[in-house]
């Protein structure tokens, strides 16, 4: 008589301990409290514009930095020996034709020679 069948073949349980139920029945409670209330924290952070925007705000300026970071030490990284290299260069191509040289060197301080005139005058 406790085992009914029921429509989908299964066998009913027998009826528990009251004691028991409750017991289950207040921690399936404090459960759904708890996921009561990650969702409302969760719907509030996500509401939160301004506590969003100043966290985007934090994580661009991270981004930012590390980028920023990344390019100076590329770049300490490569100028040196490209400057040794560019300089190297240019003194050879100097040593080599040196009438060009000479010839921007007179322009040069014609310009600045006329300029210094200019300005006493």
């Amino acid at each position: 008589m406790g085992q009914d069948p029921r429509a989908d073949g299964t066998a009913v349980a027998e009826p528990q301990d009251p004691e028991r139920l409750r017991r289950q029945i207040e921690v399936t409670r404090r459960e759904l409290g708890d996921t009561v209330a990650a969702a409302v924290a969760s719907v509030a952070e996500k509401a939160d514009v301004k506590a969003q925007a100043t966290h985007k705000v934090q994580e661009t300026k991270a981004t930012l930095h590390e980028r920023r970071d990344d390019l100076l030490g590329r770049a300490k990284e490569a100028s040196p020996e490209e400057a040794v290299n560019s300089a190297s260069h240019a003194l050879t191509k100097a040593r080599a034709h040196p009438l060009p040289l000479l010839v921007l060197a007179a322009l040069l301080t014609g310009f600045l020679a006329g300029r210094l005139t200019n300005r006493t005058d």
